[in-house]
């Protein structure tokens, strides 16, 4: 590690030197200050915000080298993406540590977690040409969005429209990949349509590591003169081997397919001081999981889960504050022929005030969740938040919070010839507490923030000796502390613009007080996770972009990943080459399944409109 940060700091120091003799003007770039975060009942600018919140934007997204969002979101300190493989088949999530169930995705504030498991999070990630931003909040987020939220969310922000414009990917590259995709923006008179189309190959860059994903996504919105309704719909059908993902025999040949779909209608009625945005959605998940790829009757998991929901966010302005308020309902059925047949039925009622002080440079804003499970006790989430700006640009701020999550169907219920789950489980529950700062100018900004979990009944898969099944199990209690710092300065260097982004996390638990070779899931916590990206322009028409990661996990593994981009764009037509892991590192990142070595995707997007 200190050989490949020493390289990226020389190579940092000589770009400031370059640029240390001339006054930096201010450069026009996704101003942050101005992103209101819409994951929250109260629209709140991403500058007045007082949480753990990094947001990437469109130009982040298009400067990262990544071609899926598992693989953008590992550029997050903090933020823990373990993949088994490429093209976006299957990754965790995780954030601050935790489990993979214990973080909560969201597509434009739908919540998009499956009662089934939460291996199947990043299943509803959508393809990177209709991202807008992501906004991701970390900490205890319970009583914003209630279950799930155990360590943080993750918020996918759609494009609002592309005008009229069609364009298209091709994609090329090792392994056997072929990549391809269109993308097509309507703007009509009453309405506006988005529509992307996609799909992604490989013939595996190991023994049945082969995929064949497909996406696709449609958003429109009607009505747009006098009450527009938006409408999101997506689909997502993957197929790929799944060798051990889940086993260490070489023999089994696992596979899996999976799909995932959401359809939702929003709306909005607002005034000058109220504000309501109703919405309807029903999400779907089918996974179909063979233990032997060509002997289908030896070993087979399917499942499907359905979960339709209506929820109401609103907020009301006073001279008192701001109030924000909602209801969420959900109505959950499972059909599977290992899990059974599962129905639950949840409502979650949302509270909060945000109050503010001294001229308004003090904001305090309490709040609470209560949800009601028809398979699980009442539970509330009372939380708060406190801000104070210092400066213009210089804000400190500190929250706590109550978290809950109530344990998964296959937490509950699987079983296999190694697994079994438990009915007994109780609910994982946690008290987190944080202290931050951040600076935020046009040109520079940095947060940095420490914080503390202690959590109790957290859910693993564990074993008292090597020649028994592991079995979900409640660990009594762990304690998680660690701190975070990320900074990103914008900067001119021959009048092109050029960023300097770095992140670093560190997280320390007690939870190594058990056998670590007798746990399944919970010891493999990223311990360090050092990220840097620089992205340059040194000619009109080419820029390039280099990532580097750095990662330690509990267990004691190392590695060391460096990507990089390079575009070209010549009038309608924008050719690219993507390197990823360039130096050949070997790393796991999750259970049993290496990463993939060096390898390189050659891109052409081509605009019609």
């Amino acid at each position: 590690m200190k050989n490949s940060i020493l390289l990226f700091t020389l190579l940092s120091f000589s770009v400031f030197t370059l640029n240390a003799q001339e006054e930096l003007p201010v450069i026009k770039t996704d101003s942050l200050s101005e992103v209101v975060i819409i994951s929250s009942r109260i629209d709140l600018p991403f500058k007045e915000n007082s949480r753990s919140i990094n947001i990437i934007t469109a130009t982040d997204i298009k400067n990262s080298s990544a071609t899926t969002i598992a693989d953008l979101l590992q550029q997050v300190a903090g933020v823990d993406i373990r993949r088994r493989g490429t093209g976006g088949s299957q990754a965790d999530l995780f954030i601050r540590g935790g489990g993979f169930d214990q973080t909560l995705l969201l597509i434009d504030g739908i919540k998009m977690d499956d009662a089934q498991t939460g291996h199947h999070t990043m299943n509803a990630s959508l393809p990177l040409e209709v991202i807008k931003r992501i906004e991701i909040i970390k900490g205890p987020a319970a009583r914003v969005f209630g279950q799930n939220a155990f360590t943080g969310a993750i918020n996918i922000v759609t494009k609002s429209n592309l005008s009229n414009s069609v364009s298209a990917n091709l994609e090329a590259g090792s392994f056997g990949q072929l990549n391809g995709s269109v993308t097509v923006g309507s703007e009509l008179e009453n309405s506006t349509h988005i529509f992307h189309a996609g799909k992604m190959t490989s013939d595996g860059y190991r023994n049945n590591s082969d995929y064949e994903n497909s996406n696709y996504f449609l958003k429109s919105v009607f009505n747009k003169k006098t009450q527009p309704i938006e409408m999101i719909a997506t689909f997502f059908d993957k197929k790929f081997g799944a060798e051990n993902f889940y086993t260490t025999n070489a023999t089994f040949n696992e596979y899996e397919e999976t799909q995932n779909s959401l359809l939702a209608f929003t709306t909005k009625f607002q005034s000058k001081r109220f504000k309501i945005q109703p919405r309807i959605y029903w999400k779907r998940n089918q996974d179909m999981f063979l233990l032997r790829r060509y002997e289908p009757g030896f070993y087979r998991n399917f499942h499907i889960s359905n979960k339709i929901g209506a929820e109401a966010n609103a907020s009301y302005k006073s001279e008192f504050g701001e109030t924000g308020f909602g209801i969420d309902m959900s109505k959950t059925y499972l059909r599977s022929n290992n899990l059974g047949h599962r129905n639950r039925f949840m409502t979650t009622l949302f509270l909060e005030h945000r109050f503010q002080f001294i001229d308004n440079r003090l904001d305090i804003t309490p709040g609470v969740a209560m949800t009601y499970f028809s398979d699980f006790k009442f539970n509330g989430f009372p939380g708060l938040d406190v801000g104070f700006d210092i400066t213009n640009n210089l804000k400190a701020y500190g929250n706590i919070g109550f978290t809950y999550r109530i344990p998964t169907y296959t937490d509950l219920y699987y079983s296999d010839p190694s697994t079994n789950g438990n009915p007994d489980l109780e609910p994982e529950e946690a008290f987190a507490q944080e202290l931050g700062i951040k600076y935020i100018t046009p040109k520079f900004r940095a947060t940095l923030a420490v914080f503390n979990r202690d959590a109790d009944n957290l859910i693993d898969y564990i074993r008292p000796n090597t020649t028994e099944n592991f079995t979900a199990t409640n660990i009594t209690e762990v304690n998680t502390k660690g701190f975070e710092f990320d900074a990103a300065y914008n900067f001119k260097l021959n009048n092109f613009n050029q960023t300097l982004a770095i992140g670093y996390s560190y997280l320390d638990d007690n939870i190594l007080d058990q056998n670590e070779e007798l746990s399944r899931y919970s010891l493999n916590t990223l311990k360090h996770h050092y990220t840097t990206r620089l992205s340059t322009k040194l000619f009109e028409n080419v820029s390039q972009n280099i990532v580097y990661k750095y990662a330690e996990r509990t267990t004691g593994q190392t590695y060391n990943v460096w990507d990089a981009s390079i575009v070209m764009s010549l009038k309608q037509v924008e050719l690219s080459i993507t390197a990823s892991n360039i130096f050949d590192a070997d790393y796991i990142e999750s259970g049993f399944t290496p990463m993939p070595p060096s390898n390189v995707l050659f891109g052409m997007r081509y605009k019609f409109l």
